[in-house]
């Protein structure tokens, strides 16, 4: 786009005229950020829906002027423009675009040649149902309010990121969107810190595989139902509900978790989090479980007895910083191939009786910090610990006040040489 031509079909904060047309495409970058000199059009990505318009001040006459930027021409000219991965190349864009001057069809060009001075309307059209929304309206952090009501999501496979730090949506109407063929929701509303409710009751999640950081950062979210969502096929759910700062319940009970290897992060930070039932959870595949409940300071009670652990090998600050948490029944945790234990109780300030008599630690080389900040903690229970592996065992005890090493049940001399020198 040139430096006469003006977005009218497009929210741009650098121009007064808006939303004539349909609104039709975003950049990935905020709209304060969007550059005068630039159209950024794209295949799959950044489109909406039908067409943008633009006009244009032609100053003299028979200028040849590039009325098209696609990303790749966009990275020689522009290198102050962050680039996302999956550029959208130049014959691609020929296939979805149309494009009328002054409401006459002209034949697909980068450039144009205006006869004449004068004002011109150009007319974007596009052509396709788009497959990806990913990184759609990535980081439009002045956003308040988004229509997406005549939105057509029907082919779309790639939603990741797609509303990612937008801090000052507060509500968001997804009721129209067909999620049957979507693969990835990772990160979808990530740093959307603003939401106080969100709709989801519609989302078919039948064929998605990635759930990480979906909900990550969610900081204002009192309450989301996800009683609809199919999990079946989701492989990763890391973070998925870190920093969901203001939730206070979630149901997972209709959660399918046959098939998920990654649970590290999944409730960190969920701090005003009292209760969760994860009763139906299978855990048979989950590789890592570090910082599974981090931070979830309000949690005064988890019961984990259907877990199976057979093939974790990291639960390292698997429950740090869970402050409020009195009891924890691990009994039925096969520790066997972990290797990482590290601040696993760290800040656990409630609990006084610690029972890990059935843990294998044969593999673990990491026990940093595992017990530290257990300021309340009396008895412990470390019969079975073998520490031949562990080399780092740094503040194991460390702000263990009220433990005495008479309370310490173990056979392994380097923990109660650490216990020792801690004290000291």
């Amino acid at each position: 786009m040139t430096n006469n031509q003006k977005l009218i079909g497009i929210h741009n904060n650098n121009s007064k005229k808006y939303n004539k047309g349909n609104l039709l495409i975003y950049s990935i970058y905020e709209f304060s950020k969007i550059k005068d000199n630039l159209l950024l059009i794209s295949n799959e990505r950044y489109i909406i829906n039908n067409y943008i318009i633009t006009e244009f001040d032609n100053k003299k006459d028979n200028q040849k002027i590039r009325i098209i930027n696609s990303y790749e021409q966009a990275r020689r000219e522009n290198k102050d423009i962050e680039y996302k991965k999956e550029y959208e190349n130049e014959a691609q864009i020929k296939d979805n675009c149309e494009i009328r001057i002054n409401d006459e069809l002209i034949p697909f060009s980068l450039f144009h040649t205006f006869n004449k001075k004068g004002k011109y309307t150009i007319k974007y059209s596009f052509l396709l149902n788009i497959t990806k929304t990913n990184y759609m309206f990535y980081e439009c952090s002045s956003l308040i309010n988004i229509n997406l009501s005549n939105f057509n999501t029907n082919n779309v496979t790639n939603m990741r990121s797609m509303f990612y730090e937008c801090k000052k949506l507060k509500n968001i109407n997804l009721s129209n969107f067909n999620t049957n063929n979507v693969i990835d929701m990772s990160g979808m509303f990530y740093g959307s810190s603003s939401l106080i409710n969100i709709n989801l009751s519609n989302f078919n999640t039948n064929n998605v595989k990635n759930m990480g950081n979906m909900f990550y950062g969610c900081s204002s979210l009192a309450n989301i139902n996800l009683s609809n969502f199919n999990t079946n096929n989701v492989i990763d759910m890391s973070y998925m509900f870190s920093g969901c700062l203001s939730l206070t319940n979630i149901n997972l009970s209709n959660f399918n978790t046959n098939n998920v290897t990654n649970m590290s992060y999944m409730l960190s930070w969920c701090s005003s989090l009292t209760n969760i039932n994860l009763s139906n959870f299978n855990t048979n595949n989950v590789t890592n479980m570090s910082y599974m409940f981090s931070g979830c300071s309000s949690l005064t009670n988890i019961n984990l007895s259907n877990f199976n652990t057979n093939n974790v090998t990291n639960i390292s600050c698997i429950f740090c910083g869970c402050s409020s948490l009195t009891n924890i029944n691990l009994s039925n945790f096969n520790t066997n191939k972990v290797t990482n234990m590290s601040y696993m109780f760290s800040g656990c300030s409630s609990l006084t009786n610690i029972n890990l008599s059935n843990f294998n630690t044969n593999n673990v080389n990491d026990m940093h910090s595992m017990f530290r900040e257990c300021s309340s903690l009396t008895n412990i229970n470390l019969s079975n610990f073998n520490t031949n592996k562990v080399t780092d065992m740094w503040d194991i005890f460390y702000g263990c006040e009220k433990l005495k090493k008479d309370k310490i049940i173990t056979k392994d001399k380097k923990i109660l040489t650490r216990f020792k020198e801690e004290e000291l």
